[in-house]
């Protein structure tokens, strides 16, 4: 009979820096799997902030081994050092001196504040030089800080509950629920529809709206702590697919009367409150409510004196889901107008309304996405974004004409460009990389040719052995073009046959392929290549960036689809000469341990070795946001559950697979594995369980490099 075996993670791991210098050397597993976020990492930017009312902008600066904080203006590039680290310290860590600046954060042009364990300081301007100051002490475990620049009021969470301070030092108890499964002022919806916080300072500051979220009714589930003796239970509340969701509420607190009013969202009440957006006036909120079912969604303003519903502005639905992932985003001195995200065409475009509900015009169409919107330009009457129009691979900034729609692009340089722009539009900050280009950072006007380069980084690999990489585009079952790369061995030799592993993730809202560097994308392909791997990753239907009709391809079936392009990349693949079809390794994580679980089982033929991490093994255990929206409820999609439900495909393994999990993964919880484990032992078939004793998604440093090395150790095993 077959066993399941279990390997408990240790603390052994392998020299960092084991060196063999040579002109052309080879990773260590260390810099394969760390090093890429520190040593070599390409130079960029440090601490970059534009300066609220003015051409101008910050940044730190380091230069034998001290740092200063270095005002630059635009476009004269004159630089005025404001602040070091020396200077911070003598003002106020005499005692306890920093070893860098924390970053700052301005609150205007002459003033500026950051935080260091639980106390607020600020850095102001003063007879001409920059003084810190203790501006306030939060209690202990304040979280969640919001500091308000209008009115200088700072907000932040203590467990479940919301507190303010005023201007004037007084301390406000916003909410004072005593019931921890209350939850005030902190991020809802398990941070689906772009929801990344729940405070929401009003437009001059004076007031505050914050998310209410009522767990009560949610079950509790179990997360073990296993770092104690004996090992204690936190309790959380997760609600899963098809079960009872939290319910989630929205306050607008008045300092003035220390009064809180809650919006009249109305029923049910487990439907999604998004997009929360302040009117300009102060005068009214919009909320996009968005149905359970998440097919209809309803763009409602209420008002922050009575809390009752004002109107409709308009509906969007969709026959399989509706993501909105925005808020509104108000013309600057156009009170009445502000444009709104959409994916009602087909591609995420901007559409420009007024306050009654009316389409005024559509700012951007065509078969791409726009990615964000950057801000505004006054003087030319332009709104700033970033989209995808090029290719789904890059990304560029682009003006758009608010009159007209007319769209001009900013930059000249293919790649990937993540952008700021300044307060009043006239200058962007463009910081982009591309296969071959590892960081490049400029400042350019909007309107002109005007361009300052900043940094161009160089290459901090070049004195690695480093593979080929080719770029491949290969069509779905029913046409569709899908992006991927395949990674050749260094040394490489056509006569030769290589094994393979596949590198996949192909779920929702995750784009693997992009021109972007390194032009591998992870260090460790690299180094899977110097030791004689073939590596190869795609973006397959149902991952980001392509559109709706290419996401809402898994709808019902996750798995499914996806599974079938993944094959695509098999067949291709195997087409190779060079390719050993016997030696096929799969490895993937979360979304992506669930694929590569499901094409051992579901395709038991094609792959002789596979490591999936923190894979949904079954979809009935996963969050309500997520699951439904691409799933519907297990109720109303029983065979979609059961056709992807991975528990009753233990028997059809053939080749090794080792399941990677944390103990106390709180996303895709432990039970996944344990259930999986399980049902491997009834059935007889042998697995590798390799078990993390915390949160894979915070292992770095040593903890990471061990486990790539377990990984690697596994596929060696198997492949070579």
């Amino acid at each position: 009979m077959k066993k399941a075996f279990l390997v408990l993670l240790t603390g052994s791991v392998m020299s960092a820096w084991q060196y063999t210098y040579a002109q052309q050397r080879m990773y260590t597993m260390s810099e394969a799997t760390n090093r890429l976020r520190m040593e070599l990492a390409p130079e960029k930017l440090k601490m970059f902030e534009w300066i609220p009312g003015e051409n101008a902008y910050t940044r730190a600066i380091t230069a034998n081994g001290s740092t200063a904080w270095v005002k630059y203006s635009v476009p004269s590039m004159k630089a005025d050092t404001l602040l070091t680290t020396a200077n911070l310290n003598e003002q106020l860590f005499s005692g306890s001196p920093l070893r860098g600046l924390p970053p700052l954060k301005w609150i205007n042009a002459t003033n500026a504040w950051f935080t260091m364990a639980n106390k607020v300081y600020t850095v102001t301007l003063k007879d001409g030089k920059w003084q810190g100051n203790t501006l306030c002490t939060l209690p202990e475990g304040a979280e969640n800080v919001s500091l308000n620049p209008k009115s200088n009021q700072i907000a932040w969470t203590v467990n479940n509950n919301l507190f303010l301070r005023t201007a004037d030092g007084r301390t406000l108890s916003v909410t004072n629920d005593a019931d921890a499964n209350i939850v005030n002022g902190k991020s809802v919806h398990r941070d689906e529809f772009g929801i990344n916080g729940g405070i929401f300072f009003s437009p001059n500051g004076d007031q505050l709206a914050f998310y209410r979220m009522d767990q009560r009714m949610v079950k509790d589930y179990p997360v073990v702590d296993w770092s104690v003796v004996p090992a204690k239970a936190n309790l959380i509340k997760y609600p899963m697919a098809g079960g009872t969701s939290h319910e989630v509420t929205l306050g607008i607190y008045q300092p003035s009367t220390q009064k809180t009013i809650f919006l009249k969202t109305g029923l049910p009440a487990d439907h999604y409150l998004t997009g929360v957006t302040w009117a300009p006036d102060q005068q009214s909120v919009y909320i996009a409510i968005l149905n359970r079912e998440q097919n209809h969604l309803w763009l409602n303003q209420y008002s922050t004196a009575t809390g009752d519903l004002v109107k409709t502005l308009f509906e969007e639905t969709d026959s399989k889901y509706v993501h909105p992932e925005h808020g509104l985003t108000f013309v600057p001195g156009k009170n009445d107008q502000f444009i709104w995200y959409s994916d009602r065409d087909g591609y995420r475009h901007l559409y420009l309304y007024n306050t009654n509900g009316q389409l005024i015009r559509q700012l951007t169409k065509g078969n791409w996405v726009v990615n964000e919107i950057l801000g505004f330009n006054a003087g030319t009457g332009e709104v700033v974004i970033n989209t995808a129009k090029e290719s789904p691979m890059e990304k560029h900034p682009y003006a758009v004409l608010l009159k007209t729609a007319a769209m001009r692009r900013l930059d000249n340089a293919a790649g990937w460009h993540e952008a700021q722009l300044s307060q009043d539009g006239n200058y962007l900050l463009d910081v982009y990389s591309a296969a071959n280009v590892p960081a490049v950072s400029q400042v350019l006007a909007v309107k002109g040719k005007w361009v300052q380069t900043l940094i161009d980084s160089k290459d901090p690999l070049k004195e690695f052995k480093r593979p080929e990489i080719k770029n491949i585009t290969l069509k779905a079952d029913d046409g569709t073009p899908l992006y991927g790369k395949i990674i050749l061995p260094v040394d490489f030799d056509s006569t030769r046959k290589y094994p393979v592993i596949v590198y996949l993730y192909n779920g929702p809202n995750v784009q693997l392929i992009k021109n972007t560097w390194p032009a591998s994308g992870n260090l460790w392909y690299e180094y899977m290549a110097q030791h004689g791997y073939i590596v190869f990753t795609m973006d397959g239907r149902g991952s980001l960036n392509r559109g709706m009709a290419f996401e809402q391809a898994t709808f019902r079936q996750l798995g499914t689809v996806e599974m079938n392009d993944q094959l695509q990349g098999v067949a291709y693949l195997k087409s190779l000469p060079y390719v050993n079809a016997d030696k096929m390794g799969v490895h993937g994580w979360s979304f992506g341990g669930f694929m590569t679980t499901s094409l051992m089982l579901r395709h038991p033929e094609v792959f002789k070795a596979a490591v999936a991490g923190g894979p949904v093994i079954d979809w009935s255990m996963y969050e309500v946001m997520y699951t439904e929206r691409y799933m519907d409820t297990p109720q109303e999609n029983p065979q979609g559950y059961a056709d992807n439900n991975l528990l009753t495909k233990t028997k059809n393994l053939k080749g090794h697979l080792m399941l990677i999990h944390g103990t106390n993964d709180d996303v895709v919880v432990w039970e996944h594995s344990i259930k999986f484990l399980k049902s491997c032992v009834d059935t007889g078939t042998q697995v590798d369980y390799f078990v993390y004793p915390g949160h894979l998604h915070n292992v770095l440093g040593k903890d990471r490099v061990h486990l790539m090395q377990k990984i690697t150790d596994y596929f060696d095993l198997y492949l070579k």
